[in-house]
């Protein structure tokens, strides 16, 4: 990555989940640096800092999704924690066969915006209430708080995508509902403070990624459909 792509990552404008946090934050450190007071001061230094923390963490760069058809790509930035078959999420009634499961946890560090791995429409959401496990256990998808979406392509296969809560993301925002029509790579959501984004694929698809691997929500490819 060159270094005017890499500045790019992290002076990109902020998701708009972002505005009660830096509004809050921004306030703090003014009213923090103009009182006459040593307890105040110390408020603007931290709000400041926090401030600056929001700015970075809810950064939502652009991303180039690839052109080809059929392929379905990362829907979260991070790193893969595990690949491995399973049954999808019962909540979103797509059967009991297991399908590839690739889990992707995403550190503080990273972009937290999520994006939509295949075209399709969204069919069914499910949210199920949970435990803030460590994300990148594997029974986080099972126990920890999460946000479930079935999305059917065209030709009828359905993917599903999970936002799942961390040890320190205890709040998941989702922007879809049911009905929505999606393009590959757009927005749908956000999870707060370090979380895990799983995404199951359809029967016979195998995915092209390795555990470890670094993701680039919205641009690395996953699997060919």
């Amino acid at each position: 990555m060159s270094l005017i792509q890499s500045l790019k990552l992290v002076i990109a404008p902020p998701h708009p989940a972002a505005r009660p946090f830096l509004l809050a934050s921004g306030a703090g450190a003014v009213i923090g640096r103009l009182l006459p007071f040593r307890a105040t001061r110390w408020l603007g230094t931290a709000s400041g800092l926090f401030f600056g923390f929001c700015l970075y963490f809810f950064r939502d760069p652009e991303r180039v999704t690839p052109a080809e058809p059929n392929l379905a790509v990362a829907p979260a930035d991070g790193h893969i924690v595990s690949i491995e078959k399973v049954a999808p999420p019962p909540e979103l009634d797509m059967g009991d066969a297991p399908v590839w499961r690739v889990a992707t946890f995403l550190s503080v560090l990273d972009v937290h915006v999520n994006r939509m791995p295949v075209a399709g429409t969204v069919t069914r959401i499910a949210y199920h209430a949970g435990q803030f496990l460590n994300a990148s256990l594997d029974k986080a998808s099972e126990l920890n708080e999460r946000n479930a979406l079935r999305v059917t392509m065209k030709d009828g296969r359905q993917v599903a995508v999970v936002q799942i809560a961390g040890l320190i993301a205890r709040r998941i925002l989702c922007d879809a509902e049911e009905g929505m029509q999606y393009e590959t790579g757009e927005r749908f959501g956000l999870i707060r403070f370090g979380s895990r984004t799983d995404l199951y694929l359809p029967p016979d698809v195998t995915p092209v990624v390795e555990v470890g691997q670094t993701m680039i929500g919205g641009e690395t490819v996953m699997a060919r459909l």
